[in-house]
């Protein structure tokens, strides 16, 4: 008698030893996990950002030019950049957060054709006051662990992803 999964990954991990006994899973087992466990905290956020009106997405765009420091400005290229985004993607972003008046769009002093994005006064409010909620809602799920497994799992994961970018290059 087999013992019960702990998890949906380890069901299909358990699916494929079935059908495909020759297959190294481990892979699976842990991306299985992180695409599973990106998509939980995406919805966690998303639901943390709407009594305030807000996408993850448009959060993302405020948060990045708060982090900018004072004046609280990038080009649009430097946002999508930074967000991994195409500038058309970008766009609509910055529609929606001009039109409530979180952000403004004006011609970029020093090139004629480009433009700048800036935090408005009530977008950095906005941002002030969503950043610590997200985090919140973070803390609360990073709970299961201890402080020692979550710098390890911090660090596990920062030597993941540099080196799955460095295969990128």
């Amino acid at each position: 008698m087999t013992a019960q999964p702990k998890d949906p990954v380890d069901a299909i991990v358990e699916q494929w030893a079935e059908v495909r006994p020759d297959l190294d899973t481990k892979a699976m087992e842990v991306f299985g996990r992180i695409f599973r466990l990106s998509r939980a905290m995406g919805d966690r956020m998303e639901k943390a950002y709407a009594p305030f009106g807000i996408s993850r997405g448009e959060f993302d765009v405020l948060a990045t030019l708060r982090r900018s420091g004072e004046p609280y400005t990038l080009s649009p290229r430097q946002l999508s950049a930074t967000l991994m985004l195409t500038t058309g993607g970008m766009t609509g972003r910055l529609d929606k957060l001009e039109r409530a008046g979180l952000l403004r769009r004006s011609p970029d002093p020093h090139d004629r054709r480009g433009l700048q994005v800036t935090l408005t006064e009530k977008g950095l409010h906005l941002i002030d006051e969503t950043v610590g909620v997200g985090l919140s809602a973070e803390t609360e799920a990073l709970s299961a662990l201890n402080a020692e497994q979550a710098d390890q799992l911090a660090d596990l994961l920062r030597e993941l992803l540099a080196s799955t970018q460095k295969s990128l290059h």
